[in-house]
């Protein structure tokens, strides 16, 4: 069996932070990592359900919207894949401080998140959703995003 890109990550080297994964002819794949992997301080299911309905919205509503292709939770539980077509990292990096600090102080309903629009809308929680937002911003806005794991990853 081949060997997916993301696990050929040596994960214990891995920071909070966002990263390039990999690109994909014009697709580039960013690991918006939110959690230390394999540190035991793991988003619960609520606070990643939410923050993907929330970073969803906002992200296909902002100025790359069009060029988003996916995003979703890591199934390890330390943070969320971005897929953007013609991306160039300080615009994406730009955009995801702009989401992120509108999640931080979302005051609204939750998009899509009745019965009809999700399949587990009871699992939803705008203010998880916030807390979470606005942890992981004051983690971006205190480093230096380089988009590059670190050695010996």
């Amino acid at each position: 069996m081949k060997r997916i890109a993301s696990f050929s990550v040596n994960h214990d080297y891995i920071d909070e932070g966002i990263y390039v994964s990999r690109i994909d002819g014009d697709i580039t794949t960013y690991d918006l990592r939110c959690r230390v992997p394999n540190a035991g301080d793991y988003m619960d299911n609520l606070t990643m359900h939410s923050v993907e309905h929330l970073f969803a919205t906002f992200v296909r509503s902002s100025e790359i919207g069009e060029r988003v292709i996916y995003f979703g939770p890591m199934g390890c539980q330390t943070g969320f894949y971005l897929l953007v077509r013609d991306a160039e990292n300080a615009e994406v990096l730009s955009v995801v401080l702009d989401v992120l600090g509108k999640i931080a102080s979302y005051d609204g309903a939750m998009p899509g998140g009745s019965r009809e629009e999700c399949g587990n809308y009871k699992n939803l929680s705008v203010e998880y959703a916030r807390i979470e937002a606005q942890r992981y911003l004051e983690i971006l806005k205190s480093r230096e995003c380089d988009f590059k794991y670190k050695e010996g990853v």
